[in-house]
């Protein structure tokens, strides 16, 4: 941030508007508009729908200056995202579950074209059977597509990491994923804070790409390349991916000194501060383990949260700086990798291999398939797993 784009208290007061109830979904469509989209193709599917029909109604309203698209499929949809990302615009789009699932051939196409594509998902179940409750395995099933995923706990978060992601994918030319829960998070009223348009314009200046499908400057994309070719891109490709975790720090420190509200960064870390036991989880659930924390503190039990909020690409080393020295690490997952088990506990795993003072790590399936998990439940896993040595695999809750 330079110095003279740096906001005084005052300045940043007045930037903030009052808080208004929303839905994250509301919230989510209220950054797309903030963003300044050129091109926005959505089809709708629960839980997503009112994202594009809110996006319709700014549109309506002449307060969305950006072509919506409402394509035959979500497959579609994402056929026209990266040609229109491609031509240089900056591109919003929205989907859940099976939406998502029917764009996972293009989504590599996506990445693979350097297309910083931002898409909000609502994480829904997937088939079969059929069901429409909060569950984060559609976009964790979409982790090795090379698309930057985030996950947030409410809808303030929602709109701003929305806004956070177009810089994140522009700067490293990347394609970003902002998930949140079904249901708990998509539909649910939250005090919003809405930032002035003209706060977001200095926070996210124009789109304006290095290189893009310009008749007048001759490039070309989508040809056949050799085997050194594509080893080489796919080289850069890491490259890039390996920028975001500094980088998502960068930017929510910014988005502080701007707004006054900070997530922190790729991971955020509660009450862990002498913490001997920490709960690690994404998404939604992450508020009720902060009251689980706050209650088990209150009964003289050492134990916080670690929240991950940015999962792709995973922060590994900012998960080793603050787990190193925890005897005791509990994993709670909403999601199932069949034959696996919890997602995050596996990568959780992999993240701490090898360090010296890793803790013991328990993991739990709790919350999947959009099962409520209270505080209290939250407590039980922490008195179960408590001084016990971690099973193998993920362990079945409710």
């Amino acid at each position: 941030m330079n110095a003279r784009d740096e906001l005084t208290a005052a300045e940043r007061d007045s930037a903030r508007a009052a808080p208004v109830l929303m839905t994250g979904n509301h919230a989510v469509a209220w950054a797309a508009r903030l963003a300044r989209p050129k091109v926005a193709p959505v089809y709708p599917i629960t839980p997503q729908t009112p994202v594009l029909e809110k996006l319709t109604e700014f549109a309506a309203e002449g307060h969305f200056d950006a072509e919506i698209i409402t394509p035959e499929s979500e497959h579609s949809v994402m056929a026209a995202c990266i040609p229109a990302s491609l031509a240089g615009v900056r591109v919003f789009t929205a989907t859940a579950s099976q939406g998502l699932l029917l764009m996972h051939e293009l989504l590599h196409y996506a990445a693979g074209a350097r297309a910083p594509i931002v898409m909000a998902n609502i994480n829904r179940t997937v088939a079969s059977p059929w069901a429409f409750w909060p569950d984060q395995t559609d976009s964790l099933a979409q982790r090795d597509t090379g698309w930057i995923q985030f996950y947030s706990e409410s809808a303030q978060e929602s709109l701003d990491t929305t806004l956070q992601a177009f810089r994140i994918a522009e700067a490293v030319l990347m394609p970003a994923m902002i998930s949140h829960d079904a249901f708990y998070v998509s539909h649910a009223l939250e005090p919003v804070e809405i930032p002035a348009q003209e706060l977001v314009d200095a926070f996210l200046p124009p789109y304006a790409p290095p290189h893009r499908l310009d008749t007048g400057k001759v490039e070309s994309w989508g040809n056949v390349v050799t085997q050194e070719m594509f080893y080489r891109h796919r080289r850069e490709m890491e490259e890039a991916m390996a920028r975001v975790p500094l980088l998502a720090d960068e930017v929510d420190r910014d988005w502080a000194q701007r707004t006054g509200r900070s997530f922190g960064g790729a991971i955020e870390c509660y009450r862990c501060d002498g913490a001997r036991t920490v709960i690690v989880t994404m998404g939604s659930m992450c508020g009720t383990v902060r009251e689980a924390v706050d209650a088990l503190r209150d009964e003289g039990d050492a134990v916080g949260l670690l929240k991950v909020r940015l999962f792709r690409p995973l922060p590994v080393q900012a998960l080793r700086d603050a787990l190193a020295g925890v005897p005791e690490v509990i994993v709670l997952d909403r999601n199932h990798s069949p034959g696996a088990g919890g997602v995050l506990h596996r990568e959780l795993l992999g993240a701490l291999y090898g360090l010296a003072d890793a803790p013991k790590v328990h993991g739990y399936l709790a919350g999947v398939g959009g099962v409520n998990v209270p505080p209290e439940r939250i407590a039980d896993f922490f008195r179960q797993a408590h001084g016990a040595e971690p099973p193998n695999e993920s362990v079945w809750v409710r």
